[in-house]
Formats: C-alpha cells, sequence, structure tokens
C-alpha cells in the first residue's frame, strides 16, 4: 500500500509542478495559434495564390488507378474509386497537403521574424537596469578603505 501512496504522491508532484502546467499551458496556446495559422493560410494566402495561378491550388482529385474492382462501372471520381474497393494513387492529395505545409512554414517563418524583430526594438527601447545595490559588507570595506587613505 505504502508503494501506491509513494507513486500517487510522485505523481502528483509530477503534475503540479509549474514546468507541467507551462506545457499544458503552451500546447493549449499552439493549439489556437495553429488554428490562426491554419486559416491565415487557406482563406487568405490560398485565394491570393489561386488568383495569380489563375484556377484552383487543390490537387486532392489528382490520382493514379493502378487497378480496378472487376466490373466497375461507377464514376471515375477518387472517392467512388475508393469506396469500391479500387487501388489508387492518390497523389494528388500529398501535394496538396504539401503546398499547405510549405505556405504554414512561410508564415510561421515571417511571424517568428517579425516578433524577433519586434522583442529586439522593444528590449534596445528599454532604459538599462539600475546596478544592484552594493552588500553591507562591501560598504563597510569601503568605509574602512577610505578612512585607512586619510
Amino acid at each position: 500500500m505504502s508503494k501506491a501512496k509513494g507513486f500517487l504522491k510522485e505523481f502528483q508532484e509530477f503534475a503540479v509542478k509549474g514546468n507541467m502546467v507551462d506545457l499544458a499551458v503552451g500546447v493549449i496556446i499552439g493549439a489556437a495559434f495553429g488554428k490562426i495559422i491554419d486559416s491565415l493560410v487557406k482563406d487568405i494566402m490560398m485565394p491570393f495564390i489561386n488568383f495569380i495561378l489563375q484556377g484552383d491550388v487543390d490537387f486532392s482529385n489528382k490520382f493514379m488507378v493502378l487497378s480496378r474492382p472487376e466490373g466497375y462501372t461507377g464514376p471515375e471520381t477518387l472517392s467512388a474509386l475508393q469506396e469500391a474497393g479500387a487501388t489508387v494513387l492518390a497523389y494528388g492529395n500529398f501535394l496538396t497537403i504539401l503546398i499547405n505545409f510549405i505556405l504554414l512554414a512561410f508564415v510561421v517563418f515571417l511571424l517568428v521574424k517579425s516578433i524577433a524583430k519586434a522583442r529586439a526594438k522593444f528590449e534596445s527601447e528599454q532604459p538599462p537596469a539600475p546596478p544592484a545595490p552594493d552588500s553591507d559588507e562591501v560598504v563597510l570595506l569601503r568605509e574602512i578603505r577610505d578612512a585607512l587613505k586619510k
């Protein structure tokens, strides 16, 4: 029974430590930030890219049929073929995800770079911290030194 209590006490210390709470807060903020970045890429950047390329940059319906089920006469769409049991190389979905990842990484890079620049500017505008006051021993030693000089 004491091993179980020791284990529970150890788990409680682990869960309540500041590092664990900081990690939980970081994960929550990261998830929310991820949604913002995803929306920025999907809702703002992709429309511009689609406009520039004069088309839709969604390759998710690009695929190559490797084998069809015998006697299949249904529609030639990716979802219908997959549902029918065809062997399909869905390279378009991979390309779409890859393009989204590259755009997402680029946006995160720009955000991190701008945050670092703003932080550097903010830190340079801050007045330097005043020097720490001398300890009592140092003050006493200085007084003794000055008295000896006289």
